[in-house]
């Protein structure tokens, strides 16, 4: 199966925090979650991942291509959730959209007022006004609405109530249906990811201590309930 991000080697030295030896395979048509405690390294090897952090060792790969060397093309069909940064608050969904136009060749402004419609989002109202579940779901369309081939998503539904965030889960389901498309998401709410994940990630004080399919940690831990 083909690997639609590879992550090999990928080590980042702070003062007091250290990514080691990061290593990541997601092939296509899959949902792989990263999980871990705060602090961890999940937000840190996301920015990594997505070369905004300078890194120390490794490779990143992204649809079979070095991230160094071909940025702006790769970053042309990723959507992207941060946990922190956005565009301005002072901004509309009308004012987003008009900028976005002008940043991605493949931007559909039909299917982001798709989403702002469906998501029942003010479009005249600035988002610093939303609440924060309204936030979240506005970054959701903006990420949505350029048709990327791979969603990195940084604790996407944090802040959305269990009816919303289920509406979210539906759709990353849907994205990956074609089996063209990956997605590779942090999240500290382990139910979401048992429920859409094919592969489970786990980081710890910036190591990976385990990475396996969800249904090979669910068995171990029936496994462990029934021995315990």
């Amino acid at each position: 199966m083909e690997n639609i991000l590879e992550v090999k080697n990928l080590c980042k030295n702070y003062d007091k925090f250290s990514l080691k030896n990061i290593n990541i395979e997601l092939p296509k048509g899959t949902i792989m979650g990263l999980v871990g405690e705060n602090g961890a390294g999940k937000s840190t090897a996301i920015k990594a991942i997505l070369n905004l952090i300078n890194t120390s060792d490794g490779t990143i790969k992204i649809f079979g291509k070095d991230i160094k060397e071909n940025e702006i093309e790769i970053k042309e069909d990723i959507g992207i959730i941060l946990d922190e940064g956005f565009l301005s608050e002072n901004l509309t969904p009308n004012d987003i959209n008009l900028i976005m136009k002008e940043i991605y060749k493949n931007w559909d402004e039909e299917l982001y007022f798709k989403y702002i419609n469906n998501f029942k989002l003010p479009k005249d109202k600035i988002s610093k006004e939303y609440s924060t579940g309204m936030k979240v779901k506005l970054k959701i369309a903006v990420a949505l609405a350029h048709h990327p081939r791979l969603l990195i998503l940084d604790e996407p539904t944090s802040g959305l109530d269990p009816i919303a965030r289920n509406e979210m889960l539906d759709i990353f389901q849907e994205f990956i249906q074609d089996e063209e498309h990956g997605i590779f998401v942090s999240s500290h709410i382990t139910s979401d990811l048992e429920n859409i994940a094919d592969y489970i990630t786990f980081i710890n004080n910036g190591e990976i201590v385990l990475s396996k399919t969800r249904d090979e940690i669910l068995d171990k831990m029936r496994n462990s309930k029934m021995h315990y």
